[in-house]
């Protein structure tokens, strides 16, 4: 019954062709996916201030609620990654294998999205229901759903190498100049000293921005085109048992060492997201001032600005790898120069301006390079892995972003963090203790001077580029041979 649902002519893809065209990157890559991406970002941003500012919950079960809820939830959510990714894989019809999840998410994306910061002012254990069940139905269900099937629209969308370039860019730019400034900017500038510690205008903003979401996802579902799908559409991917796909992954080295990089990388700007508005409230300004996230933000934004220009023509003169793995040295000099002098305004944004133009290569090209890697895997194995091997890739982002999230709300319970409150007068405290202010202070401008040092290393060996132009002219010539 889905599959002749899907398969209507009022779902088909608004554009055609075996070329990428300007409509479907500007509607498809860079506007339809604003919305889901926006409020994901909103969420990675605040949504754990929420829980410790508006509900209180950092002090609840002595501190273990928000250490154990976030890890066993991503244990939850890695699980149906998984299974999101074997679905794919075997799901057929003319809309592809991922589009069509697209579709689907839409609706849910909005409803739990809304549901996520409408916890009754009930009993605890009411509350903690809610939470618990809400956060499952956005993370586990509805994004999982979306950004597994998100992800891989670039790597399925065409084998040309330039124009899969250009939308790995046009891809990017929605998390980071649309998501990721306005978040940076506009939030900490005019949000968040509006709503403060209010739910019900936490609810109001959260709705609007839930609202907003599934008409763009829509828009993203209908300008794009699984072009691998329909050239390999005489393969067939779903009787290649599951465990002959994991073992093309598993024994694939390039896969290996992406898998790596990403887990490195994910664990050391997870760890900077959550410290983020902490340390602006405590470290380097005061609390919800308005000013000192938006510096910082608009500091690190100028270079990723620049970069829609600059990254990929330099990728492809010097290649996509070594453009990243220089990015990766300055990316360790700017957060080694924010550590040195954490309290000092000037000094931390000379800082943050280096580590962001380091951090061009690495937020731009990502997914070009996540697709070069699925085309060497298919030459190694003769058959597709995108839904596997997306399957892992996400497992390692919500099953990291949940540890990450827990060890760092034991940090600040351990470290002795307090909410804000209001004194006898009204007005608003908001101090902390030295060892929290160190420990967030690590959190936000230290721990990326290790993983950068990390990163570097796993790109020494990361040459997925080398022949890649003559393992595509392969994996065609077979599947002409298979017509």
């Amino acid at each position: 019954m889905r599959e002749k649902l899907i398969n209507k002519p009022f779902l088909n893809s608004r554009v055609s062709g075996n070329d990428v065209t300007t409509k479907e990157r500007w509607l498809g890559y860079l506007i339809g996916p604003a919305g889901a991406l926006l409020l994901n970002a909103v969420l990675s941003t605040y949504l754990n201030v929420f829980y410790t500012d508006v509900l209180g919950l950092t002090s609840l079960w002595g501190g273990a609620f928000l250490v154990i809820f976030p890890i066993v939830s991503k244990i939850i959510d890695a699980i149906t990654n998984l299974y999101m990714g074997y679905i794919i894989d075997r799901t057929k019809t003319k809309q592809g294998k991922a589009r069509p999840w697209i579709l689907f998410s839409a609706p849910l994306l909005t409803i739990s999205g809304i549901l996520l910061f409408t916890v009754p002012k009930a009993s605890e254990t009411v509350q903690v229901i809610w939470v618990v069940l809400s956060y499952n139905l956005f993370y586990s269900i509805s994004y999982t759903i979306f950004n597994m099937s998100h992800n891989l629209m670039v790597p399925l969308s065409t084998r040309d190498v330039t124009q899969r370039g250009k939308l790995s860019v046009f891809n990017q730019v929605t998390t980071i100049m649309m998501s990721g400034m306005l978040v940076a900017l506009v939030f900490p500038m005019v949000i968040m000293p509006m709503v403060g510690v209010d739910q019900s205008k936490w609810i109001t903003v959260m709705t609007i921005l839930s609202l907003i979401a599934f008409p763009l996802t829509m828009l993203e579902y209908f300008f794009t085109k699984e072009r691998i799908t329909e050239e390999s559409a005489k393969q067939d991917v779903a009787q290649i048992p599951y465990k002959t796909q994991l073992k093309a992954v598993f024994t694939n080295r390039y896969l290996l060492l992406l898998f790596a990089y990403f887990l490195i990388y994910t664990i050391g700007s997870s760890i900077k997201n959550l410290g983020l508005v902490y340390y602006c409230n405590y470290v380097l300004g005061t609390y919800n001032d308005g000013i000192t996230q938006t510096l910082i933000s608009a500091i690190g934004g100028i270079p990723l600005g620049v970069g829609i220009f600059a990254v990929w023509p330099l990728a492809k003169k010097f290649g996509k790898r070594n453009v990243t793995l220089a990015g990766f040295v300055l990316y360790v000099i700017g957060s080694a120069i924010c550590w040195m002098f954490p309290t000092d305004m000037v000094i931390v944004l000379v800082g943050q301006f280096i580590k962001n133009i380091g951090g061009l290569p690495c937020a731009y090209v990502f997914m070009a390079l996540f697709a070069d890697t699925l085309d060497d895997a298919e030459w190694r194995s003769g058959f597709r892995v995108d839904g596997v091997a997306m399957s892992i890739y996400n497992v390692i982002a919500v099953a990291m972003i949940g540890i990450c999230t827990g060890v760092f709300n034991g940090m600040l319970s351990m470290a002795g963090y307090v909410k804000p409150y209001m004194d006898t007068a009204g007005a608003l405290i908001a101090t902390q203790p030295q060892s929290t202010l160190d420990m967030i202070t690590f959190a936000f401008v230290g721990l990326e001077v290790f993983t950068g040092v990390l990163l570097i290393v796993i790109l020494l060996f990361f040459n997925v580029e080398k022949g890649l132009e003559q393992k595509q002219a392969d994996i065609k010539a077979r599947l002409e041979n298979q017509q």
